[in-house]
């Protein structure tokens, strides 16, 4: 199980006075999310590991799951779906991208990938 590091959380939204404690914040998080993303990385990993076929890497019916999930996450926690929709569109394409890559390198020889 992976445990995220990050520096303490000194302010909320609410609690912050300066741009300092603003930066702060949004540095911490953005470290934060970027442990976040590198574990999904690991499981685009997994998944062209698993998937059988190629085809299979592109599926656009799990994309949409994913993007309605993510917008009824939204509403819970006041995340702006205006913000995170276009946001998670773009990181499904990078993972697919990325999980093609690692599908090929797991199944064709050395020569055929250069």
């Amino acid at each position: 199980m992976t445990s995220y590091t990050s520096d303490p959380r000194r302010h909320t939204a609410e609690t912050a006075e300066t741009m300092g404690d603003v930066r702060y914040e949004i540095d911490r998080i953005d470290r934060l999310l970027v442990e976040i993303l590198a574990e999904r990385q690991s499981f685009m990993d997994a998944a062209a590991r698993i998937k059988g076929a190629r085809a299979a890497v592109h599926d656009r019916a799990r994309i949409e799951d994913v993007v309605a999930k993510v917008k009824a996450e939204c509403l819970k926690h006041g995340l702006s779906p205006a913000i995170a929709e276009p946001v998670w569109r773009t990181l499904i394409d990078r993972c697919i991208a990325y999980e093609f890559e690692s599908y090929d390198a797991l199944r064709l020889p050395e020569a055929a990938r250069s």
